[in-house]
Protein backbone atom coordinates (compact mmCIF):
# COMPACT_ATOMS: atom_id res chain seq x y z
CA UNK A 1 0.00 0.00 0.00
CA UNK A 2 2.82 2.36 0.91
CA UNK A 3 4.65 1.42 -2.29
CA UNK A 4 1.59 2.25 -4.42
CA UNK A 5 1.25 5.67 -2.77
CA UNK A 6 4.95 6.36 -3.26
CA UNK A 7 4.69 5.30 -6.89
CA UNK A 8 1.70 7.60 -7.48
CA UNK A 9 3.63 10.49 -5.93
CA UNK A 10 6.64 9.76 -8.12
CA UNK A 11 4.52 9.59 -11.28
CA UNK A 12 2.69 12.76 -10.29
CA UNK A 13 6.01 14.48 -9.68
CA UNK A 14 7.28 13.43 -13.09
CA UNK A 15 4.15 14.80 -14.75
CA UNK A 16 4.50 18.14 -12.96
CA UNK A 17 8.21 18.28 -13.80
CA UNK A 18 7.39 17.53 -17.44
CA UNK A 19 4.82 20.29 -17.57
CA UNK A 20 7.23 22.76 -15.97
CA UNK A 21 10.01 21.77 -18.36
CA UNK A 22 7.77 22.35 -21.37
CA UNK A 23 6.50 25.72 -20.10
CA UNK A 24 9.56 27.69 -21.31
CA UNK A 25 9.33 26.03 -24.72
CA UNK A 26 5.66 26.99 -24.95
CA UNK A 27 6.53 30.57 -24.01
CA UNK A 28 9.24 30.62 -26.67
CA UNK A 29 6.67 29.50 -29.23
CA UNK A 30 4.28 32.23 -28.13
CA UNK A 31 4.91 34.44 -31.14
CA UNK A 32 1.95 36.45 -32.27
CA UNK A 33 0.08 34.87 -35.20
CA UNK A 34 -0.24 38.26 -36.89
CA UNK A 35 1.54 38.65 -40.23
CA UNK A 36 3.94 41.51 -40.79
CA UNK A 37 2.46 44.54 -42.49
CA UNK A 38 3.79 47.67 -44.12
CA UNK A 39 6.24 49.60 -41.91
CA UNK A 40 4.80 52.05 -39.42
CA UNK A 41 4.83 55.65 -40.66
CA UNK A 42 6.77 58.37 -38.89
CA UNK A 43 3.45 60.02 -37.98
CA UNK A 44 2.12 56.85 -36.32
CA UNK A 45 5.47 56.20 -34.64
CA UNK A 46 5.25 59.63 -33.02
CA UNK A 47 1.64 58.87 -32.01
CA UNK A 48 2.84 55.71 -30.23
CA UNK A 49 5.74 57.45 -28.52
CA UNK A 50 3.68 60.37 -27.18
CA UNK A 51 1.53 58.44 -24.66
CA UNK A 52 4.54 56.38 -23.59
CA UNK A 53 6.43 59.58 -22.79
CA UNK A 54 3.34 61.09 -21.13
CA UNK A 55 3.01 58.01 -18.89
CA UNK A 56 6.67 58.33 -17.94
CA UNK A 57 6.35 62.03 -17.21
CA UNK A 58 3.18 61.51 -15.15
CA UNK A 59 5.06 59.03 -12.95
CA UNK A 60 8.30 61.05 -12.82
CA UNK A 61 10.30 58.39 -14.66
CA UNK A 62 13.02 59.41 -17.10
CA UNK A 63 12.66 57.23 -20.18
CA UNK A 64 13.98 56.60 -23.65
CA UNK A 65 11.40 55.52 -26.23
CA UNK A 66 12.12 53.88 -29.57
CA UNK A 67 9.77 52.83 -32.35
CA UNK A 68 11.01 50.49 -35.08
CA UNK A 69 9.52 49.02 -38.24
CA UNK A 70 8.92 45.25 -38.66
CA UNK A 71 12.55 44.75 -39.73
CA UNK A 72 13.81 46.43 -36.58
CA UNK A 73 14.92 49.63 -38.30
CA UNK A 74 14.57 52.75 -36.18
CA UNK A 75 11.67 54.99 -37.22
CA UNK A 76 11.43 57.31 -34.19
CA UNK A 77 13.40 57.85 -31.01
CA UNK A 78 13.11 60.24 -28.08
CA UNK A 79 14.96 60.39 -24.78
CA UNK A 80 13.76 62.49 -21.86
CA UNK A 81 16.24 64.77 -20.11
CA UNK A 82 18.21 63.05 -17.33
CA UNK A 83 17.49 59.55 -18.65
CA UNK A 84 20.38 57.21 -17.89
CA UNK A 85 22.58 56.95 -20.96
CA UNK A 86 22.44 53.15 -21.14
CA UNK A 87 18.69 53.30 -21.73
CA UNK A 88 19.26 54.89 -25.14
CA UNK A 89 20.35 51.65 -26.78
CA UNK A 90 18.28 49.39 -24.53
CA UNK A 91 15.01 51.00 -25.71
CA UNK A 92 16.00 50.40 -29.34
CA UNK A 93 17.08 46.84 -28.58
CA UNK A 94 13.78 46.06 -26.83
CA UNK A 95 11.78 47.44 -29.76
CA UNK A 96 13.85 45.45 -32.28
CA UNK A 97 13.48 42.27 -30.28
CA UNK A 98 9.68 42.66 -30.03
CA UNK A 99 9.40 43.29 -33.78
CA UNK A 100 11.76 40.58 -34.98
CA UNK A 101 10.45 37.87 -32.66
CA UNK A 102 6.76 38.88 -32.94
CA UNK A 103 6.16 38.94 -29.19
CA UNK A 104 6.46 41.24 -26.21
CA UNK A 105 9.91 41.03 -24.64
CA UNK A 106 8.14 40.00 -21.41
CA UNK A 107 7.52 36.58 -23.01
CA UNK A 108 11.28 36.18 -23.44
CA UNK A 109 11.88 37.40 -19.89
CA UNK A 110 9.39 34.88 -18.50
CA UNK A 111 10.90 32.02 -20.50
CA UNK A 112 14.38 32.87 -19.25
CA UNK A 113 13.17 33.15 -15.66
CA UNK A 114 11.59 29.69 -15.91
CA UNK A 115 15.01 28.18 -16.64
CA UNK A 116 15.42 24.87 -18.45
CA UNK A 117 14.91 25.31 -22.19
CA UNK A 118 14.25 29.00 -21.55
CA UNK A 119 17.95 29.52 -20.88
CA UNK A 120 18.50 29.09 -24.62
CA UNK A 121 17.34 32.67 -25.05
CA UNK A 122 20.74 33.79 -23.80
CA UNK A 123 22.23 32.54 -27.10
CA UNK A 124 19.59 33.92 -29.47
CA UNK A 125 21.09 36.93 -31.21
CA UNK A 126 18.91 40.01 -30.83
CA UNK A 127 16.55 38.52 -28.25
CA UNK A 128 16.20 40.93 -25.33
CA UNK A 129 14.64 39.08 -22.39
CA UNK A 130 13.70 42.25 -20.51
CA UNK A 131 10.15 43.59 -20.29
CA UNK A 132 9.47 46.86 -22.10
CA UNK A 133 9.24 45.95 -25.81
CA UNK A 134 5.82 45.45 -27.44
CA UNK A 135 4.86 44.77 -31.07
CA UNK A 136 2.65 47.42 -32.68
CA UNK A 137 -0.38 46.06 -34.53
CA UNK A 138 -2.51 47.95 -37.05
CA UNK A 139 -5.35 46.31 -38.93
CA UNK A 140 -4.24 42.92 -37.58
CA UNK A 141 -0.67 43.24 -38.90
CA UNK A 142 2.58 43.88 -37.06
CA UNK A 143 3.82 47.25 -38.34
CA UNK A 144 6.68 47.65 -35.88
CA UNK A 145 7.32 47.73 -32.17
CA UNK A 146 7.89 50.13 -29.32
CA UNK A 147 10.65 49.79 -26.76
CA UNK A 148 10.99 51.76 -23.55
CA UNK A 149 13.84 51.88 -21.05
CA UNK A 150 14.80 53.99 -18.06
CA UNK A 151 13.11 52.62 -14.96
CA UNK A 152 12.23 49.12 -13.76
CA UNK A 153 11.25 46.69 -16.50
CA UNK A 154 7.63 46.69 -15.25
CA UNK A 155 7.55 50.51 -15.40
CA UNK A 156 9.14 50.42 -18.86
CA UNK A 157 6.40 48.02 -19.96
CA UNK A 158 3.69 50.24 -18.46
CA UNK A 159 4.88 53.11 -20.65
CA UNK A 160 5.32 50.88 -23.72
CA UNK A 161 1.77 49.54 -23.27
CA UNK A 162 0.42 53.14 -23.16
CA UNK A 163 2.07 53.73 -26.54
CA UNK A 164 1.08 50.42 -28.07
CA UNK A 165 -2.54 50.86 -27.07
CA UNK A 166 -3.01 53.93 -29.33
CA UNK A 167 -1.97 52.07 -32.47
CA UNK A 168 -4.88 50.15 -33.99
Amino acid sequence: MVQKAAMKLAIGGLLVAGMLASAPAQMLNAQMPNPYGAPISLENAKKAAAPALAEAEKNHWNMAVAVVDPSGNLVYYEKMDNTQLGSATVAIDKARSAALFKRPTKALQDALAAGGDGLRILRVQGAVPVEGGIPLVMDGKIVGAIGVSGASSAQDAQCARAGADVIK
